[in-house]
């Protein structure tokens, strides 16, 4: 299978919002991933988290134009949920109930691990609790 990392809605909201703490961090990293991996992969339900944060916190155009550099890549591959990933993920919700995983996160957890990915582009502790490497 094609070296695959997966980007979470913490990493996007990242690249795209300059008052970030760790914004140039992020745009370094992002520079070397697309080098580095032959696929970005994210989720439908991440580019929806994302996409309303985004809204929320910058406004349409920076949502929008987040919206259209994910359906113009072609090394970003967008993951549909699906019922078998959806219970998957309730099974990570029971297992993990003390912790503030949202169902976006539990998704993400199942489809990396049916997909064998073993990082994360992230800027989020609950890929470290669920035993997932972070990148940078």
């Amino acid at each position: 299978m094609a070296r695959e990392l997966f980007v979470d809605s913490s990493a996007w909201i990242t690249l795209a919002d300059e008052a970030d703490q760790y914004h140039d961090t992020a745009r370094e990293a992002y520079s070397d991933l697309l080098r580095g991996y032959q696929r970005l992969v994210t989720t439908n339900l991440v580019v929806a988290e994302t996409h309303i944060t985004l809204r929320r916190g910058l406004g349409s155009q920076a949502a929008l134009a987040f919206l259209e550099s994910i359906e113009g890549s072609i090394r970003i591959e967008k993951v549909y949920s699906t019922p078998q990933l959806e219970k998957a993920a309730a099974a990570l919700l029971r297992q993990y109930r003390d912790h503030d995983f949202s169902l976006t996160d539990a998704v993400t957890f199942a489809l990396m691990s049916e997909r064998e990915i073993s990082q994360a582009f992230a800027f989020e502790h609950h890929f470290i609790t669920a035993g997932i490497s972070l990148v940078p």
